[in-house]
């Protein structure tokens, strides 16, 4: 049994939350709600998904639209209005792949590596554009698991659920000086609307498919579920957390958690005006978004 989605949606200049992921044409109800409710409903409620239904259902002005209509904009889940009160973050190195295969030791923990990616509000829906420096060393796709999380006012941090994101970045650059790192990571990052009400998942599988002028250029499947991680996913979300920056009273946290080997490993090099187009098969999510290699306006 899949784990129950709902998503938030700016419809006619208001913000509404939708349930389930109806096929596009078919007629969905959306609620009304106001900026930060479904946020609150996490934190007040046990987060289950019929509390949390309930919290925001109840006494709401709801709207009947088509799947699909295009005044229907996706928002990135539980992502506030304000800018800077949501982080996306999330860890390196993480795939078992990059680890011979292996598990972490029971017992042992050391800490992965930790990368800022940006403002919740730097994410891109599904369609929009990636935008990258003018001219990248070597960009990589790298599907994962995206967990969220919301502060309450003291701080702590309370699991809302799951989502996908491709965490765009300069491989080249990191390989060409590790220390480069944070520029590498300042590319565009995408991430599904869809929030899935359940414990991160054990298994995640899918393809990427990335097109030129229309045709397909190279494509290679994928795993980031917690089984294909090295770490264990209570460890490192643990460890984040102990960090007071990122437990700022009603932030909003994105965190990625690893990927694969994608295109670059399989010496396929990205350029502008490719289309990634990522299939999270054992999810039934697929969302795509093109490269776009932007220079920069001279300083003044």
């Amino acid at each position: 049994m899949s784990d129950p989605i709902l998503f938030e949606a700016v419809y006619q200049g208001r913000r509404h939350v939708g349930f389930d992921r109806p096929e596009p044409g078919a007629q969905q109800t959306l609620y009304r709600v106001a900026d930060g409710q479904l946020a609150a409903a996490f934190i007040a409620t046990d987060g289950s998904a019929e509390a949390v239904r309930a919290a925001v259902t109840e006494g709401a002005e709801a709207v009947t639209v088509t799947a699909g209509d295009p005044e229907v904009r996706p928002l990135a889940p539980l992502l506030p209005t304000a800018t800077g009160n949501a982080l996306l973050s999330g860890f390196m190195g993480t795939h078992k792949k990059k680890w011979g295969g292996e598990s972490a030791p029971e017992g042992e923990f050391t800490p992965p590596k930790w990368f800022f990616k940006g403002f919740g509000d730097w994410a891109r829906m599904p369609g929009e554009t990636l935008d990258v420096p003018a001219e990248p060393v070597a960009l990589i796709e790298e599907p994962e698991v995206a967990l969220v999380y919301v502060n309450d006012a003291a701080g702590a941090p309370h699991y809302a659920g799951y989502t996908f994101g491709n965490d765009l970045c300069d491989i080249g650059l990191h390989r060409k000086d590790p220390g480069y790192n944070p520029y590498c990571k300042l590319c565009d990052t995408a991430l599904a609307p869809w929030l899935f009400l359940g414990a991160p998942p054990a298994s995640v599988t899918g393809r990427v498919t990335i097109e030129r002028n229309g045709a397909t250029a190279w494509e290679g499947s994928f795993d980031c579920g917690g089984d294909a991680l090295y770490f264990r996913i209570p460890d490192m979300v643990e460890h984040l957390f102990s960090f007071p920056a990122v437990r700022r009273p009603g932030l909003v946290n994105y965190v990625l958690l690893g990927a694969d080997e994608a295109s670059f490993h399989d010496g396929f090099r990205i350029v502008d005006g490719d289309r990634l187009a990522i299939d999270v098969k054992s999810h039934g999510v697929a969302f795509g978004n093109t490269i776009r290699c932007v220079s920069p306006a001279p300083l003044t």
